[in-house]
């Protein structure tokens, strides 16, 4: 048996590896028709791309099982690789052969040298254009240098493959037909479990799923002894105190299915059903032997939102579920699967805090519920600050790499030194300058969105977690100020037409608003109040145009994220199953001006 864990940055194809593992298993039937990342299959993980939750498949290669977990590779999801990294021996970090070491992959193996996992490193997408995998795996061996690797750790093999061809080599100068030499490496180099399966019962729960019909099913791998369908276990709590359950159901992995097993012993990674409210971290023991296992530690949130009841005129036209119980509910149920989330009870009956790792993190789990048919308002994304034993307030700070054309290097510069970013490197190449900075997270906070645009779409960036530095000051916020509706009604051509004069729209013809609805931004840095309503008067007067068609400009549709980062303080995004608007807390004009004068009196 071989238990081992995939880690990467995200895009770097470990999803596309894990396919064609499979593939080349013979996992699945000839005439069996597949997608492609057969592993995201979550709706929101095909649609964008990327992996959100971490998952395990079995596959038998030369009458050994291996145990593979396709862990998420972005930054907001890294609770997910740490849990996961508990349950493996090895891991294969793989490496895209242009982009090289990325702020992810210095974080993944950071986590896989902690644990003194074997590592494998996978060279991927040598067939791409401009591929330089040679250089790629000095960089690889100094980072492990840097990251403090030992001697055993260091002499890593490496494979070069190309995961979307299915193809692997040891040397770039042969060619490579299939996945042979990957496989063969993998058993070379990552242990078999060092367990003891005649000990006492322990085992630990690293990922959590649900099921309808069994209630929560805990996935972990069995630490030492065996564990039976139909045994009476102990279920020791984080917070010391423990239960007696009895296991219903046990399951085994077999390619992407689950398999009713009788017995499993150390070393397997097992998903048990029957065990109540199990939580992550949560250890599984012999009764007569009540020995927990270490808890996981897991990084703190460092961004956190106001989750409250829809209050908006437009309340319960779209979603079902609408009223604080219901939004509370939802809430804590996903703590019970997601290590990484906070949500904490306000003065507020009809308001949540929700404490995540960072904007995609969130708005991840604002889209899945919205899906379900949650209607919701959100506040502007907030770091999570700290103190030091000395009273020093910190922030967390994030690694930015961004790879941007040459001409756009001093534009890119001057905006982030406004977001008190600072700069530790720059790298030219023939196609593209790498970038990299320290930077505030709350500096990050509608960064991306303005990088698209000063480079024209050429702009690339990703960002990890560095740690918590004391804060650098104030930053400015978003420049120009919002164009409001003025009252309700359905928005018409003529009025558009007259409006599109004072900024970009957000909305096009035959919208329906609400008065105090952000309708666009304003070109100048002041909220405007506007009528985008008004319908054309008639009148006996005869023009020469007036057959002429009105031409409007295409409205600026902002999407969940970027209206997430569109946000003021004293704006929320109003959520629905088909709709994401932004709005004024205060609806009416004249209480928000009532409202401005007693700040400003108080000041």
């Amino acid at each position: 048996m071989r238990n081992l864990a995939i880690i990467a940055h995200v895009d770097h194809g470990k999803t596309t590896l894990v396919d064609q593992m499979l593939r080349q298993s013979g996992v699945f039937r000839d005439n069996e028709h597949l997608v492609e990342r057969v592993m995201d299959s979550n709706d929101l993980e095909r649609e964008r791309g990327i992996t959100i939750l971490a998952k395990n498949t079995a596959i038998t290669y030369q009458d050994t099982l291996l145990n593979i977990v396709d862990t998420p590779g972005h930054a907001d999801f890294s609770g997910e690789v740490e849990r996961i990294l508990k349950m493996v021996d090895g891991v294969l970090l793989v490496v895209d052969a242009f982009e090289g070491c990325m702020p992810q992959t210095k974080f993944v193996l950071r986590k896989a040298l902690e644990q003194e996992l074997k590592p494998v490193v996978v060279v991927n997408k040598i067939d791409r254009p401009m591929a330089r995998p040679l250089e790629v795996v000095d960089e690889v061996l100094e980072l492990f240098m840097e990251l403090g690797a030992n001697d055993e750790q260091i002499n890593f093999p490496v494979v070069f493959a190309s995961a979307i061809r299915g193809i692997s080599t040891l040397d770039t100068e042969v060619e490579g037909t299939d996945f042979r030499p990957l496989f063969d490496t993998i058993l070379e180099t990552i242990p078999a479990p060092n367990v003891d399966e005649f000990a006492p019962l322990q085992w630990q729960a690293s990922i959590l799923d649900y099921n309808e019909f069994m209630g929560r099913i805990g996935i972990g791998r069995i630490a030492r002894g065996k564990v039976q369908s139909g045994q009476t276990v102990v279920v020791l709590k984080a917070d010391g105190t423990s239960v007696n359950q009895r296991i219903s159901k046990l399951y085994g992995f077999q390619g992407l299915r689950r398999v009713e097993w009788a017995e499993a012993e150390a070393g397997d990674i097992v998903a048990i059903a029957g065990l109540g409210d199990l939580m992550v971290g949560d250890t599984v023991a012999d009764v007569n032997f009540p020995e927990a296992l270490p808890s996981l530690s897991i990084e703190e949130p460092s961004l956190q939102m106001t989750f409250s009841v829809n209050d908006s005129p437009f309340i319960g036209q779209d979603g079902q579920h609408v009223t604080s119980r219901k939004l509370r509910s939802r809430l804590y149920a996903e703590l019970e699967r997601d290590v990484s989330l906070r949500v904490e009870d306000t003065e507020s009956p009809d308001s949540l805090l929700v404490s995540g790792r960072g904007e995609l993190h969130l708005s991840i789990l604002i889209e899945t519920m919205r899906r379900e048919g949650y209607e919701m308002q959100v506040s502007k994304p907030r770091v999570i600050f700290r103190r030091n034993e000395a009273g020093e307030l910190l922030e967390p700070i994030e690694h930015l790499v961004i790879d941007v054309p040459e001409e756009y290097v001093g534009t890119v510069m001057e905006k982030l030194g406004s977001r008190r970013a600072e700069m530790v490197q720059m790298v030219p190449s023939d196609s593209n300058t790498r970038l990299e900075f320290y930077v505030p997270a709350r500096g990050l906070i509608g960064f991306r969105n303005e990088l698209l645009s000063a480079t024209r779409g050429y702009g690339i960036m990703h960002h990890t977690y560095h740690g918590h530095e004391p804060y650098r000051g104030d930053i400015p916020e978003r420049q120009n100020g919002v164009l409001v509706a003025s009252e309700a009604g359905t928005s018409t051509a003529y009025a558009i037409s007259s409006a599109e004069e004072r900024g970009t729209l957000f909305i096009g013809p035959g919208a329906e608003i609400y008065e105090g609805m952000v309708i666009g931004e304003n070109s100048r840095d002041q909220d405007l109040v506007v009528n985008v309503c008004r319908e054309k008067h008639m009148s006996n007067v005869r023009s020469a145009t007036k057959d002429d068609t009105v031409r409007l400009k295409t409205p600026r549709t902002l999407s969940l994220e970027e209206a997430l980062e569109y946000l003021a303080e004293d704006e929320l995004c109003e959520i629905t199953p088909h709709f994401v608007r932004i709005r004024k807390r205060v609806l009416k004009k004249s209480d928000r001006e009532k409202a401005q004068k007693m700040s400003s009196q108080r000041v």
